[in-house]
């Protein structure tokens, strides 16, 4: 509990770090269709972090982008959490064990305190794996999410 509520929590992230995350994401859809968030809270409410990971996905309408294309990183940092969730488009493509490599990678460097790090790796490796699926086309492709980091409580 904070002594002064109305004041806003440190954010997990310095801002450089939190640049670095943003020039990932940016990074990773310049070259696809794709969409990739990273969403960051303290706890999660589930005890499957990847049933709290589809739920955050459709409610930041990620299963509306046309070619079902987007890509949820999700992380509770106070309880250890991680899951990776793609949208069907993309899940087609490369299946359940693209997603748990990823995700191993993620908590390799998570155990050695590399929490930006870990998720850039992951964010650059999906970027790849969307360019491949679902390469950038200039005359059809729009931005169809927000290019930002969400935070939860």
């Amino acid at each position: 509990m904070r002594l002064f509520p109305w004041q806003k929590p440190k954010s997990f992230f310095t801002p450089e770090e939190t640049e670095a995350l943003l020039d990932a994401i940016r990074n990773a859809e310049h070259r696809t269709s794709g969409e990739v968030r990273v969403f960051v809270e303290s706890h999660c409410r589930f005890v499957d972090p990847l049933d709290r990971g589809v739920e955050i996905f459709k409610q930041l309408k990620m299963d509306q982008t046309a070619d079902r294309n987007a890509v949820l990183v999700y992380v509770a940092i106070k309880d250890h959490q991680l899951a990776i969730y793609g949208d069907e488009g993309i899940h087609k493509k490369v299946g359940n064990e693209y997603w748990n490599v990823e995700l191993q990678k993620m908590v390799r460097e998570f155990n050695r305190k590399n929490y930006t790090e870990g998720i850039k790796k992951v964010v650059d490796d999906i970027g790849e794996a969307l360019c491949t699926h679902f390469p950038y086309n200039s005359g059809t492709d729009k931005n169809e999410l927000p290019d930002d980091i969400v935070f939860g409580r």
